[in-house]
């Protein structure tokens, strides 16, 4: 895994999450595939094989740029901004 610029100055400890799963994909009544978590909020949104894919869409708006997996038993940290696994 590569460091980027954004990895330093995200908040420590991490923030906690908003809720267990997408909010996005409960409100249009949609499954998500897999969750990823803000590590800039907290927020919890579906990955990009789900239909919404409403994790890429939270970093499209917000520009929070790192977010990890939410899925038990991962800890891969993904950067929208490098196209890096960090």
């Amino acid at each position: 895994m590569s460091e980027c610029p954004h990895v330093p100055v995200l908040p420590r400890p991490e923030p906690e999450p908003e809720t267990s799963t997408c909010p996005e994909c409960l409100a249009v009544g949609s499954h998500p595939v897999q969750l990823r978590k803000c590590l800039v909020c907290g927020h919890v949104g579906c990955c990009d094989s789900s239909p919404y894919q409403h994790s890429t869409h939270h970093f499209e708006a917000t520009g929070h740029p790192v977010m990890r997996s939410f899925e038990e038993g991962e800890d891969w940290r993904w950067c929208y901004v490098d196209q890096l696994i960090v």
